[in-house]
């Protein structure tokens, strides 16, 4: 195919000289091919070209990544849909709009990414450079991590060096084929759509950016609860040990810095299948039958809220104020820091579902001096203290040896520690799910069923036998326990979720994924201290689920698969 020249203006319908029948798909195969500097993904496309395979090209060219709620996320491959050089150079021009002259971007390639094969170490390398190119191509100075680091050393590296903002190549906890571009902290962009007529300069491809050279200086990091960047392994023997130097020489030239990891121990957490380090992997710990206990996300939020706040107790000074302390947990998370924070006196907040709502919010409060002491959300990501604004299984897991090792002093457990905070602040039981379902529009339908359920814009009033006491809809902006009917949390049209808080103290969420084909459902019953018997509370959360499921999912109905055992 003739590749047209690259002073032409990209917005105008350039017909390709294979032409497709298709004006928009033309146009688009036409961009690709004038702006891919890579091979191998320039040949995709013009093979799939040569070969007639339209569709394809169209799934492929026709739309576009947009942020989800940790970013980018897709499959390694040719096309706008995909994450490839081309669309990670794409992404990084928002944080080269956004950076001002003088600031500095974190940009690093993670350390082992979970889901990355070894020969996909490479293109998390590339990538990873890629994203410092273009941002030096503007002239903002960048620091770059000289090998793969546990993601949690992203944020706080912004922190700790005053950068505007952290980018990091990673696929997180999805496929294999996947990889993805999170950026930390959260800017206010939903949508990459405006940037994509750009012209892209080739410099942005080059390698000439990075020259190396210099000497400069070094740091420690401690054990202790200030650490955040100490890695724990071998089942935590380091946590009781001396200050341990880990990291950094910083290199200066020009305006890149490389932050140079000089001494990170690679057996950490060997079994761990999150190898980001950024989640706490569930934890396992022996009870007193001999048995082991599986703790969830939200039961492990019940064990840091506790232990946060009693830590804060002790160590406060006489004039604290608790009012000034505050907890957060996205809206699909237990509520157990609400029931919590109501008894002893501080806040509780709920973001929208992901870390960068939560550090967003984290850092809104900091700045009007409050005192943030915990977030996490339910799928096992804690954020204990405020050294790391995001999701840090590091930290998570030097705070849990710390009270693992304090309730062993007082011949207590975790699970009878647990088992005391739900006696004490009411039985929080809860359970995540997941349907499967292929078609859009099926979805769309489900929910806008619920929005027109006893006509239009009639919300349901009961569940089968359970009657709704409120209904939230931040798809739309609606919350019917708001004297003006408007949702606290922000509206995200992008995206559907509705929440139900029934009579009986159960609060339930549907929402889609923002990475994957799902419809997911988080139910929680929320009882109050005096009712103990855990039983009667978790045979209530099974018939509300049942009656959600049947009532509102209708899985035969809308042909949705079940989650798999």
């Amino acid at each position: 195919m003739g590749e047209r020249g690259s002073g032409g203006d990209v917005n105008s319908n350039v017909l390709v000289a294979r032409s497709t029948g298709d004006a928009q798909l033309d146009k688009a195969v036409w961009q690709w091919l004038s702006w891919d500097k890579n091979p191998k993904t320039k040949e995709q496309i013009e093979i799939l070209l040569q070969d007639g395979k339209h569709k394809e090209l169209r799934d492929r060219l026709c739309c576009r990544l947009t942020f989800g709620t940790a970013g980018l996320r897709s499959a390694m491959g040719a096309g706008f849909c995909y994450i490839n050089d081309l669309t990670v150079i794409q992404s990084t021009q928002v944080w080269s709009i956004a950076a001002q002259e003088g600031t500095e971007v974190i940009s690093h390639s993670p350390f082992g990414s979970f889901g990355l094969t070894q020969c996909f170490l490479p293109a998390v390398d590339r990538l990873a450079k890629l994203t410092a190119a273009v941002l030096l191509a503007k002239d903002v100075p960048v620091y770059f991590f000289s090998t793969y680091v546990p993601t949690p050393f992203v944020p706080y590296a912004v922190q700790q060096l005053k950068a505007v903002a952290g980018v990091m190549i990673t696929a997180s906890h999805n496929r294999k084929e996947d990889n993805g571009y999170k950026a930390s902290p959260r800017l206010e962009v939903t949508s990459l759509c405006r940037l994509y007529n750009y012209m892209f300069y080739s410099s942005y491809w080059h390698k000439k950016h990075f020259a190396f050279v210099g000497v400069s200086f070094t740091s420690s990091l401690s054990h202790t609860h200030e650490h955040k960047k100490v890695f724990i392994f071998h089942c935590f023997p380091l946590a009781t040990q001396q200050p341990l130097k880990v990291w950094t020489i910083l290199t200066k030239h020009d305006k890149i810095i490389i932050v140079k990891v000089v001494c990170v121990p690679m057996g950490f957490m060997k079994d761990s299948s999150q190898q980001k380090r950024e989640r706490f992997s569930t934890l396992l710990c022996p009870v007193c039958s001999g048995c082991w206990k599986v703790f969830t996300g939200n039961e492990l939020a019940a064990l840091f809220g506790w232990w946060m706040f009693s830590r804060w107790k002790e160590n406060c000074s006489q004039d604290a104020d608790v009012k000034n302390v505050y907890m957060l947990a996205t809206t699909v998370s237990s509520k157990i820091l609400r029931a919590i924070a109501l008894k002893e006196g501080f806040h509780f907040e709920e973001t929208l579902p992901g870390f960068k709502w939560i550090g967003s919010r984290v850092k809104d409060l900091l700045d009007n001096g409050k005192e943030v002491l915990f977030a996490f959300e339910e799928s096992i990501g804690f954020m204990c203290g405020t050294s790391v604004l995001d999701k840090d299984g590091v930290s998570a897991a030097v705070v849990i040896a710390e009270m693992a090792a304090y309730l062993e002093s007082k011949n207590q457990t975790l699970e009878q520690k647990l088992t005391e905070i739900y006696e004490t602040y009411g039985y929080h039981i809860a359970k995540t799910s997941y349907f499967l379902c292929y078609d859009p529009p099926t979805i769309k339908r489900l929910f806008e069923r619920l929005r027109n359920f006893d006509g239009p814009q009639s919300y349901p009033k009961f569940c089968g036998d359970y009657s709704i006491l409120h209904v939230r809809d931040v798809t739309t902006g609606y919350d019917s326990s708001q004297p003006n009917k408007k949702s606290v949390l922000p509206v995200s049209k992008s995206s559907q979720m509705i929440t139900f808080t029934f009579q009986n103290s159960c609060v339930a969420t549907l929402r889609t994924s923002g990475t994957e084909p799902k419809i997911k459902y988080y139910a929680e019953m929320c009882a109050p201290p005096e009712q103990s018997d855990r039983t009667f509370v978790e045979e209530e959360l099974q018939k509300l689920i049942a009656a959600l499921i049947g009532n509102f999912l209708e899985p035969d109905k809308n042909g949705l698969i079940w989650r798999s055992a």
